[in-house]
């Protein structure tokens, strides 16, 4: 019985916070000004979407608001129905504006992309707080048009959507300043970004992760070294339930007594890698940046992360500690500090690293919390957009003030200049 109730309860735990698998539904609220109708006119909440933000990293876009007559869900192609890539009766971009339900909210923005729309706004069909638009992460991967997608996407409320409808039902012409500048705080002298990700590579989309760190290093490196930029790498965890700690399930995920799991990589808890060496490896990752960044050399975090990858892939049975000590040797690094960082996992005690981990996944001040992996934070906001070396570098540099993004993003002979622009 217990037994049972041990597998459902790590199951649901797991499936709540499963790092491959899940969307992340932060929410994360702007603002849209309509401008017109004169008794519509007024600032409206609501939620931009985690993918189609252009890879500037901020920005606005004015556009008229269309409501087409068929296919009003947009969950099927514009073209043998109705194309918007004329410019609207207001002289402006279009802004298709779409009901929710029935299909992936980013099917929808690229259906409307498709169609010539320069935005994409959806209307709630129930009376609810605003949700975060989220890239549906477990859909099919071979959905390409998801990295994509272009236009900026918004949901709106159930009273907005109405009100435009019935505004455009009745002639008027509804203008939109669409802004995502609120998801970007002022520009500085340093850009602080976090990468939540996992030590796995090999769950089928969780290789997007270490494909990015391999593409994005050289050019992360540089801006540590030059202190541009502080960069801090993060681990997702989950707990088991006090009560099933000894339960099968539990006891292959988990290390310090079911305080910090990680789903196991083949979903066989009998055979194969299981969830705790996932966790080791996150928290021997995590210690490597610790004992790295306190040395003054917090960029060989890339160079081990990209390395053991290469040299010690599950598929070839070296996802060991023996091959992650043969890394850090040839990298130069303690590896005696790094073992005391990580402790005992069998110890049934906290480890001070993970519970740090834990802790920062909850959302503080207007980042949100976070449930998916692999996410990526610049200045404490949830970056929207494809995760790709030259989106997330154009966006970085987009933090920085003027002067500094002179020095750092745009100067001639500035090594960046030539792996960016």
């Amino acid at each position: 019985m217990w037994e049972k109730l041990g597998v459902l309860a790590c199951f649901v735990i797991w499936s709540a916070m499963h790092v491959c698998c899940m969307g992340s539904f932060v929410v994360e609220s702007n603002s849209l000004e309509l401008t017109s109708p004169d008794n519509l006119r007024d600032t409206y909440e609501c939620a931009i979407g985690n993918f189609g933000v252009p890879a500037s990293g901020g920005g606005s876009l004015v556009g008229a608001v269309i409501f087409p007559p068929a296919n009003q869900k947009a969950c099927k192609s514009f073209d043998h129905i109705i194309s918007f890539k004329s410019e609207s009766a207001a002289g402006l971009p279009v802004f298709l504006l779409a009901d929710r339900g029935d299909c992936y909210l980013s099917l929808k923005a690229w259906n409307a992309q498709n169609a010539g729309a320069a935005a994409i706004l959806v209307a709630d069909d129930i009376v609810e707080p605003l949700i975060l638009m989220a890239s549906p992460e477990e859909e099919s991967s071979d959905a390409d048009y998801l990295q994509n997608i272009t236009i900026p996407s918004a949901l709106i409320s159930k009273y907005l959507g109405d009100s435009i409808k019935e505004a455009l039902s009745e002639g008027g012409v509804v203008t939109i300043n669409l802004s995502w500048k609120e998801a970007m705080t002022h520009p500085d002298e340093r850009v602080e970004y976090e990468f939540w990700m996992n030590s796995n590579y090999e769950c089928g989309k969780c290789e997007s992760q270490i494909k990015f760190v391999k593409k994005f290093k050289k050019v992360a490196q540089k801006l540590e070294r030059k202190g541009y930029t502080k960069f801090t790498p993060h681990y997702m965890t989950w707990y088991c339930p006090a009560a099933f700690v000894l339960s099968t399930q539990c006891k292959s995920q988990c290390i310090n007594h079911g305080r910090y799991c990680a789903p196991d990589p083949d979903q066989d808890f009998y055979k194969g890698y299981e969830g705790k060496d996932v966790i080791v490896q996150n928290l021997l990752q995590a210690c490597v940046y610790k004992v790295a960044n306190e040395s003054g050399r917090s960029w060989l975090w890339w160079d081990y992360v990209a390395e053991f990858a290469f040299r010690c892939p599950m598929k070839d049975k070296k996802y060991t500690k023996e091959c992650a000590d043969q890394v850090m040797h040839s990298l130069g690094m303690d590896v005696k500090q790094i073992d005391k960082c990580i402790g005992d996992p069998t110890a049934d005690m906290d480890n001070p690293i993970l519970k740090a981990e834990q802790a920062a996944q909850t959302g503080n001040g207007s980042r949100g919390s976070i449930t998916s992996v692999p996410t990526l934070v610049i200045n404490n906001k949830q970056y929207r957009g494809t995760l790709d070396k030259g989106a997330v570098l154009g966006t970085i540099c987009s933090y920085f003030n003027e002067s500094r993004k002179q020095s750092a993003c745009l100067a001639q002979g500035d090594p960046l200049n030539s792996v960016y622009f």
